[in-house]
């Protein structure tokens, strides 16, 4: 068998994968910028409110029909039984209850087959932005944040946000309203749209083109598979590759989220006459050198986590810690698709980053450290900060969850057939990954529960 020298495999990556993933990359996306941008500049025009809803119901149409062709009309459906709740509840004070209710009942009936599972899972992400968008809005005009039911074309106009209609991200009614009224194009607006847009291409690269390859090439691992523990630890090495593909093509999507919603004149913050394009959907170091799973979970999509966090969490900590934990990851496996599993990592998820923070959080008690979760902020109260021992506890919490997130990427085989993925993965095949790795994090996770026992 021929040797394929390095400089040979860098040749062939780049042109037989890097360059035509790019350029399809970009065919795929580049009327989609177009839309945003053209967006932008009619709304720099002196039209009434109306008009400028209209227009962005139209582009968000036109969007969602390049993408999925006739199949939107099950996003637009949801969308008008949304509306047509709200104003039927118009005068409650539970909105946002009967709107989680109305979605829950369609997202169970879509996936129970009342659609075929590839034009179902085909929709998800857009069917995911409309159930955020309704739900956040109902509970918003619950609270007294929102003066009012909107009009029809205000609402229509939110849901179907150019910017945020095919890739997201999540954002508040008042962050469209603000879009509309569209700021001055501006060298800092370009330059976060430009780099939002270069560094999705880069993680779509990664994802595609360097992530199979992490170590198949570089160390020898498909040569020793069937050698006794070389073969054990050629499987954890695949389940990091996976891992890595899988996270950054879910980065691939934030930061193309990114750039649309930026170009399209949202994500911005402003504080009195300084304005700052500062729409941040990922943080990838955070999640690959991360400090515990609960920074992974938060920093893997932030403004999804505000979501879950805002509507969810908080509306169920009446059930308690565990309890709020355990239904808001079950949201989320609800929002995206009943595929065992996604619920399967997403709930594992749940007990995993629950039984991290209660840890963590009693050993920082014990310790008087800053061992919890989430960074201490300066000036903390805690007697140990920045101890060598504290470092490298640490330092083992964040290997550990590097450990956790091999384990549970190790799902998203990068080697699985396209239809398997489109129809999603079945439970055997889930058993079948996890059995492989001996359910190694579910068993260090049940260890550290026990522990926190013993110690509490």
């Amino acid at each position: 068998m021929a040797t394929v020298t390095h400089q040979e495999f860098y040749q062939q990556l780049l042109q037989g994968c890097i360059i035509p993933t790019a350029q399809q990359g970009l065919e795929q996306i580049w009327l989609l910028l177009l839309i945003c941008l053209a967006c932008r500049l009619l709304w720099r025009l002196p039209l009434p409110g109306y008009a400028k809803h209209l227009s962005t119901v139209v582009g968000g149409f036109y969007a969602l029909h390049q993408f999925f062709q006739l199949q939107m009309v099950w996003v637009v459906l949801l969308s008008l039984l949304c509306y047509l709740v709200l104003f039927l509840c118009r005068h409650s004070a539970h909105r946002g209850v009967f709107l989680s209710i109305t979605i829950l009942i369609y997202l169970l009936m879509g996936e129970m087959h009342m659609v075929d599972t590839v034009t179902w899972h085909k929709m998800r992400g857009a069917q995911m932005i409309v159930a955020m968008k309704a739900v956040s809005l109902g509970f918003d005009l619950d609270r007294g944040e929102l003066p009012a039911v909107p009009s029809p074309v205000e609402f229509m106009g939110y849901i179907y946000f150019v910017g945020t209609a095919i890739f997201g991200p999540w954002s508040r009614f008042r962050s469209y309203l603000q879009a509309v009224e569209s700021r001055a194009l501006s060298l800092p607006w370009l330059r976060k749209v430009s780099r939002s847009l270069l560094l999705s291409i880069i993680c779509l690269l990664v994802s595609t083109c360097v992530a199979p390859y992490l170590f198949s090439y570089f160390i020898p691992l498909y040569g020793y598979r069937q050698l006794g523990k070389r073969k054990r630890k050629a499987r954890w090495l695949r389940a990091y590759e996976s891992a890595i593909s899988f996270h950054f093509s879910s980065y691939f999507v934030g930061f193309l989220s990114e750039a649309t919603a930026t170009l399209a004149g949202a994500g911005f913050t402003e504080e009195k006459d300084n304005l700052k394009w500062d729409l941040t959907v990922s943080r990838p170091l955070n999640v690959e050198l991360p400090r515990s799973m609960v920074e992974v979970v938060t920093s893997w999509n932030l403004p999804m986590s505000s979501w879950l966090n805002s509507y969810v969490f908080k509306n169920s900590l009446q059930l308690g810690t565990f309890s709020a934990v355990i239904v808001t990851y079950a949201a989320s496996a609800l929002l995206h698709g009943l595929s065992f599993h996604l619920a399967a990592v997403l709930l594992s998820l749940g007990f995993i980053t629950y039984v991290e923070h209660v840890l963590r959080k009693r050993l920082s008690v014990i310790f008087d450290a800053c061992l919890l979760s989430k960074r201490c902020p300066p000036g903390c109260p805690h007697r140990h900060n920045t101890n060598l021992w504290v470092r490298l506890l640490n330092l083992l919490f964040g290997t550990l969850a590097v450990f956790h997130l091999a384990y549970l990427g190790s799902l998203f085989d990068i080697d699985a057939d396209d239809i398997v993925e489109e129809q999603g993965y079945s439970m055997s095949y889930t058993i079948y990954k996890w059995s492989e790795l001996s359910w190694a994090s579910h068993w260090v996770t049940f260890g550290c529960w026990v522990f926190y026992r013993l110690i509490g």
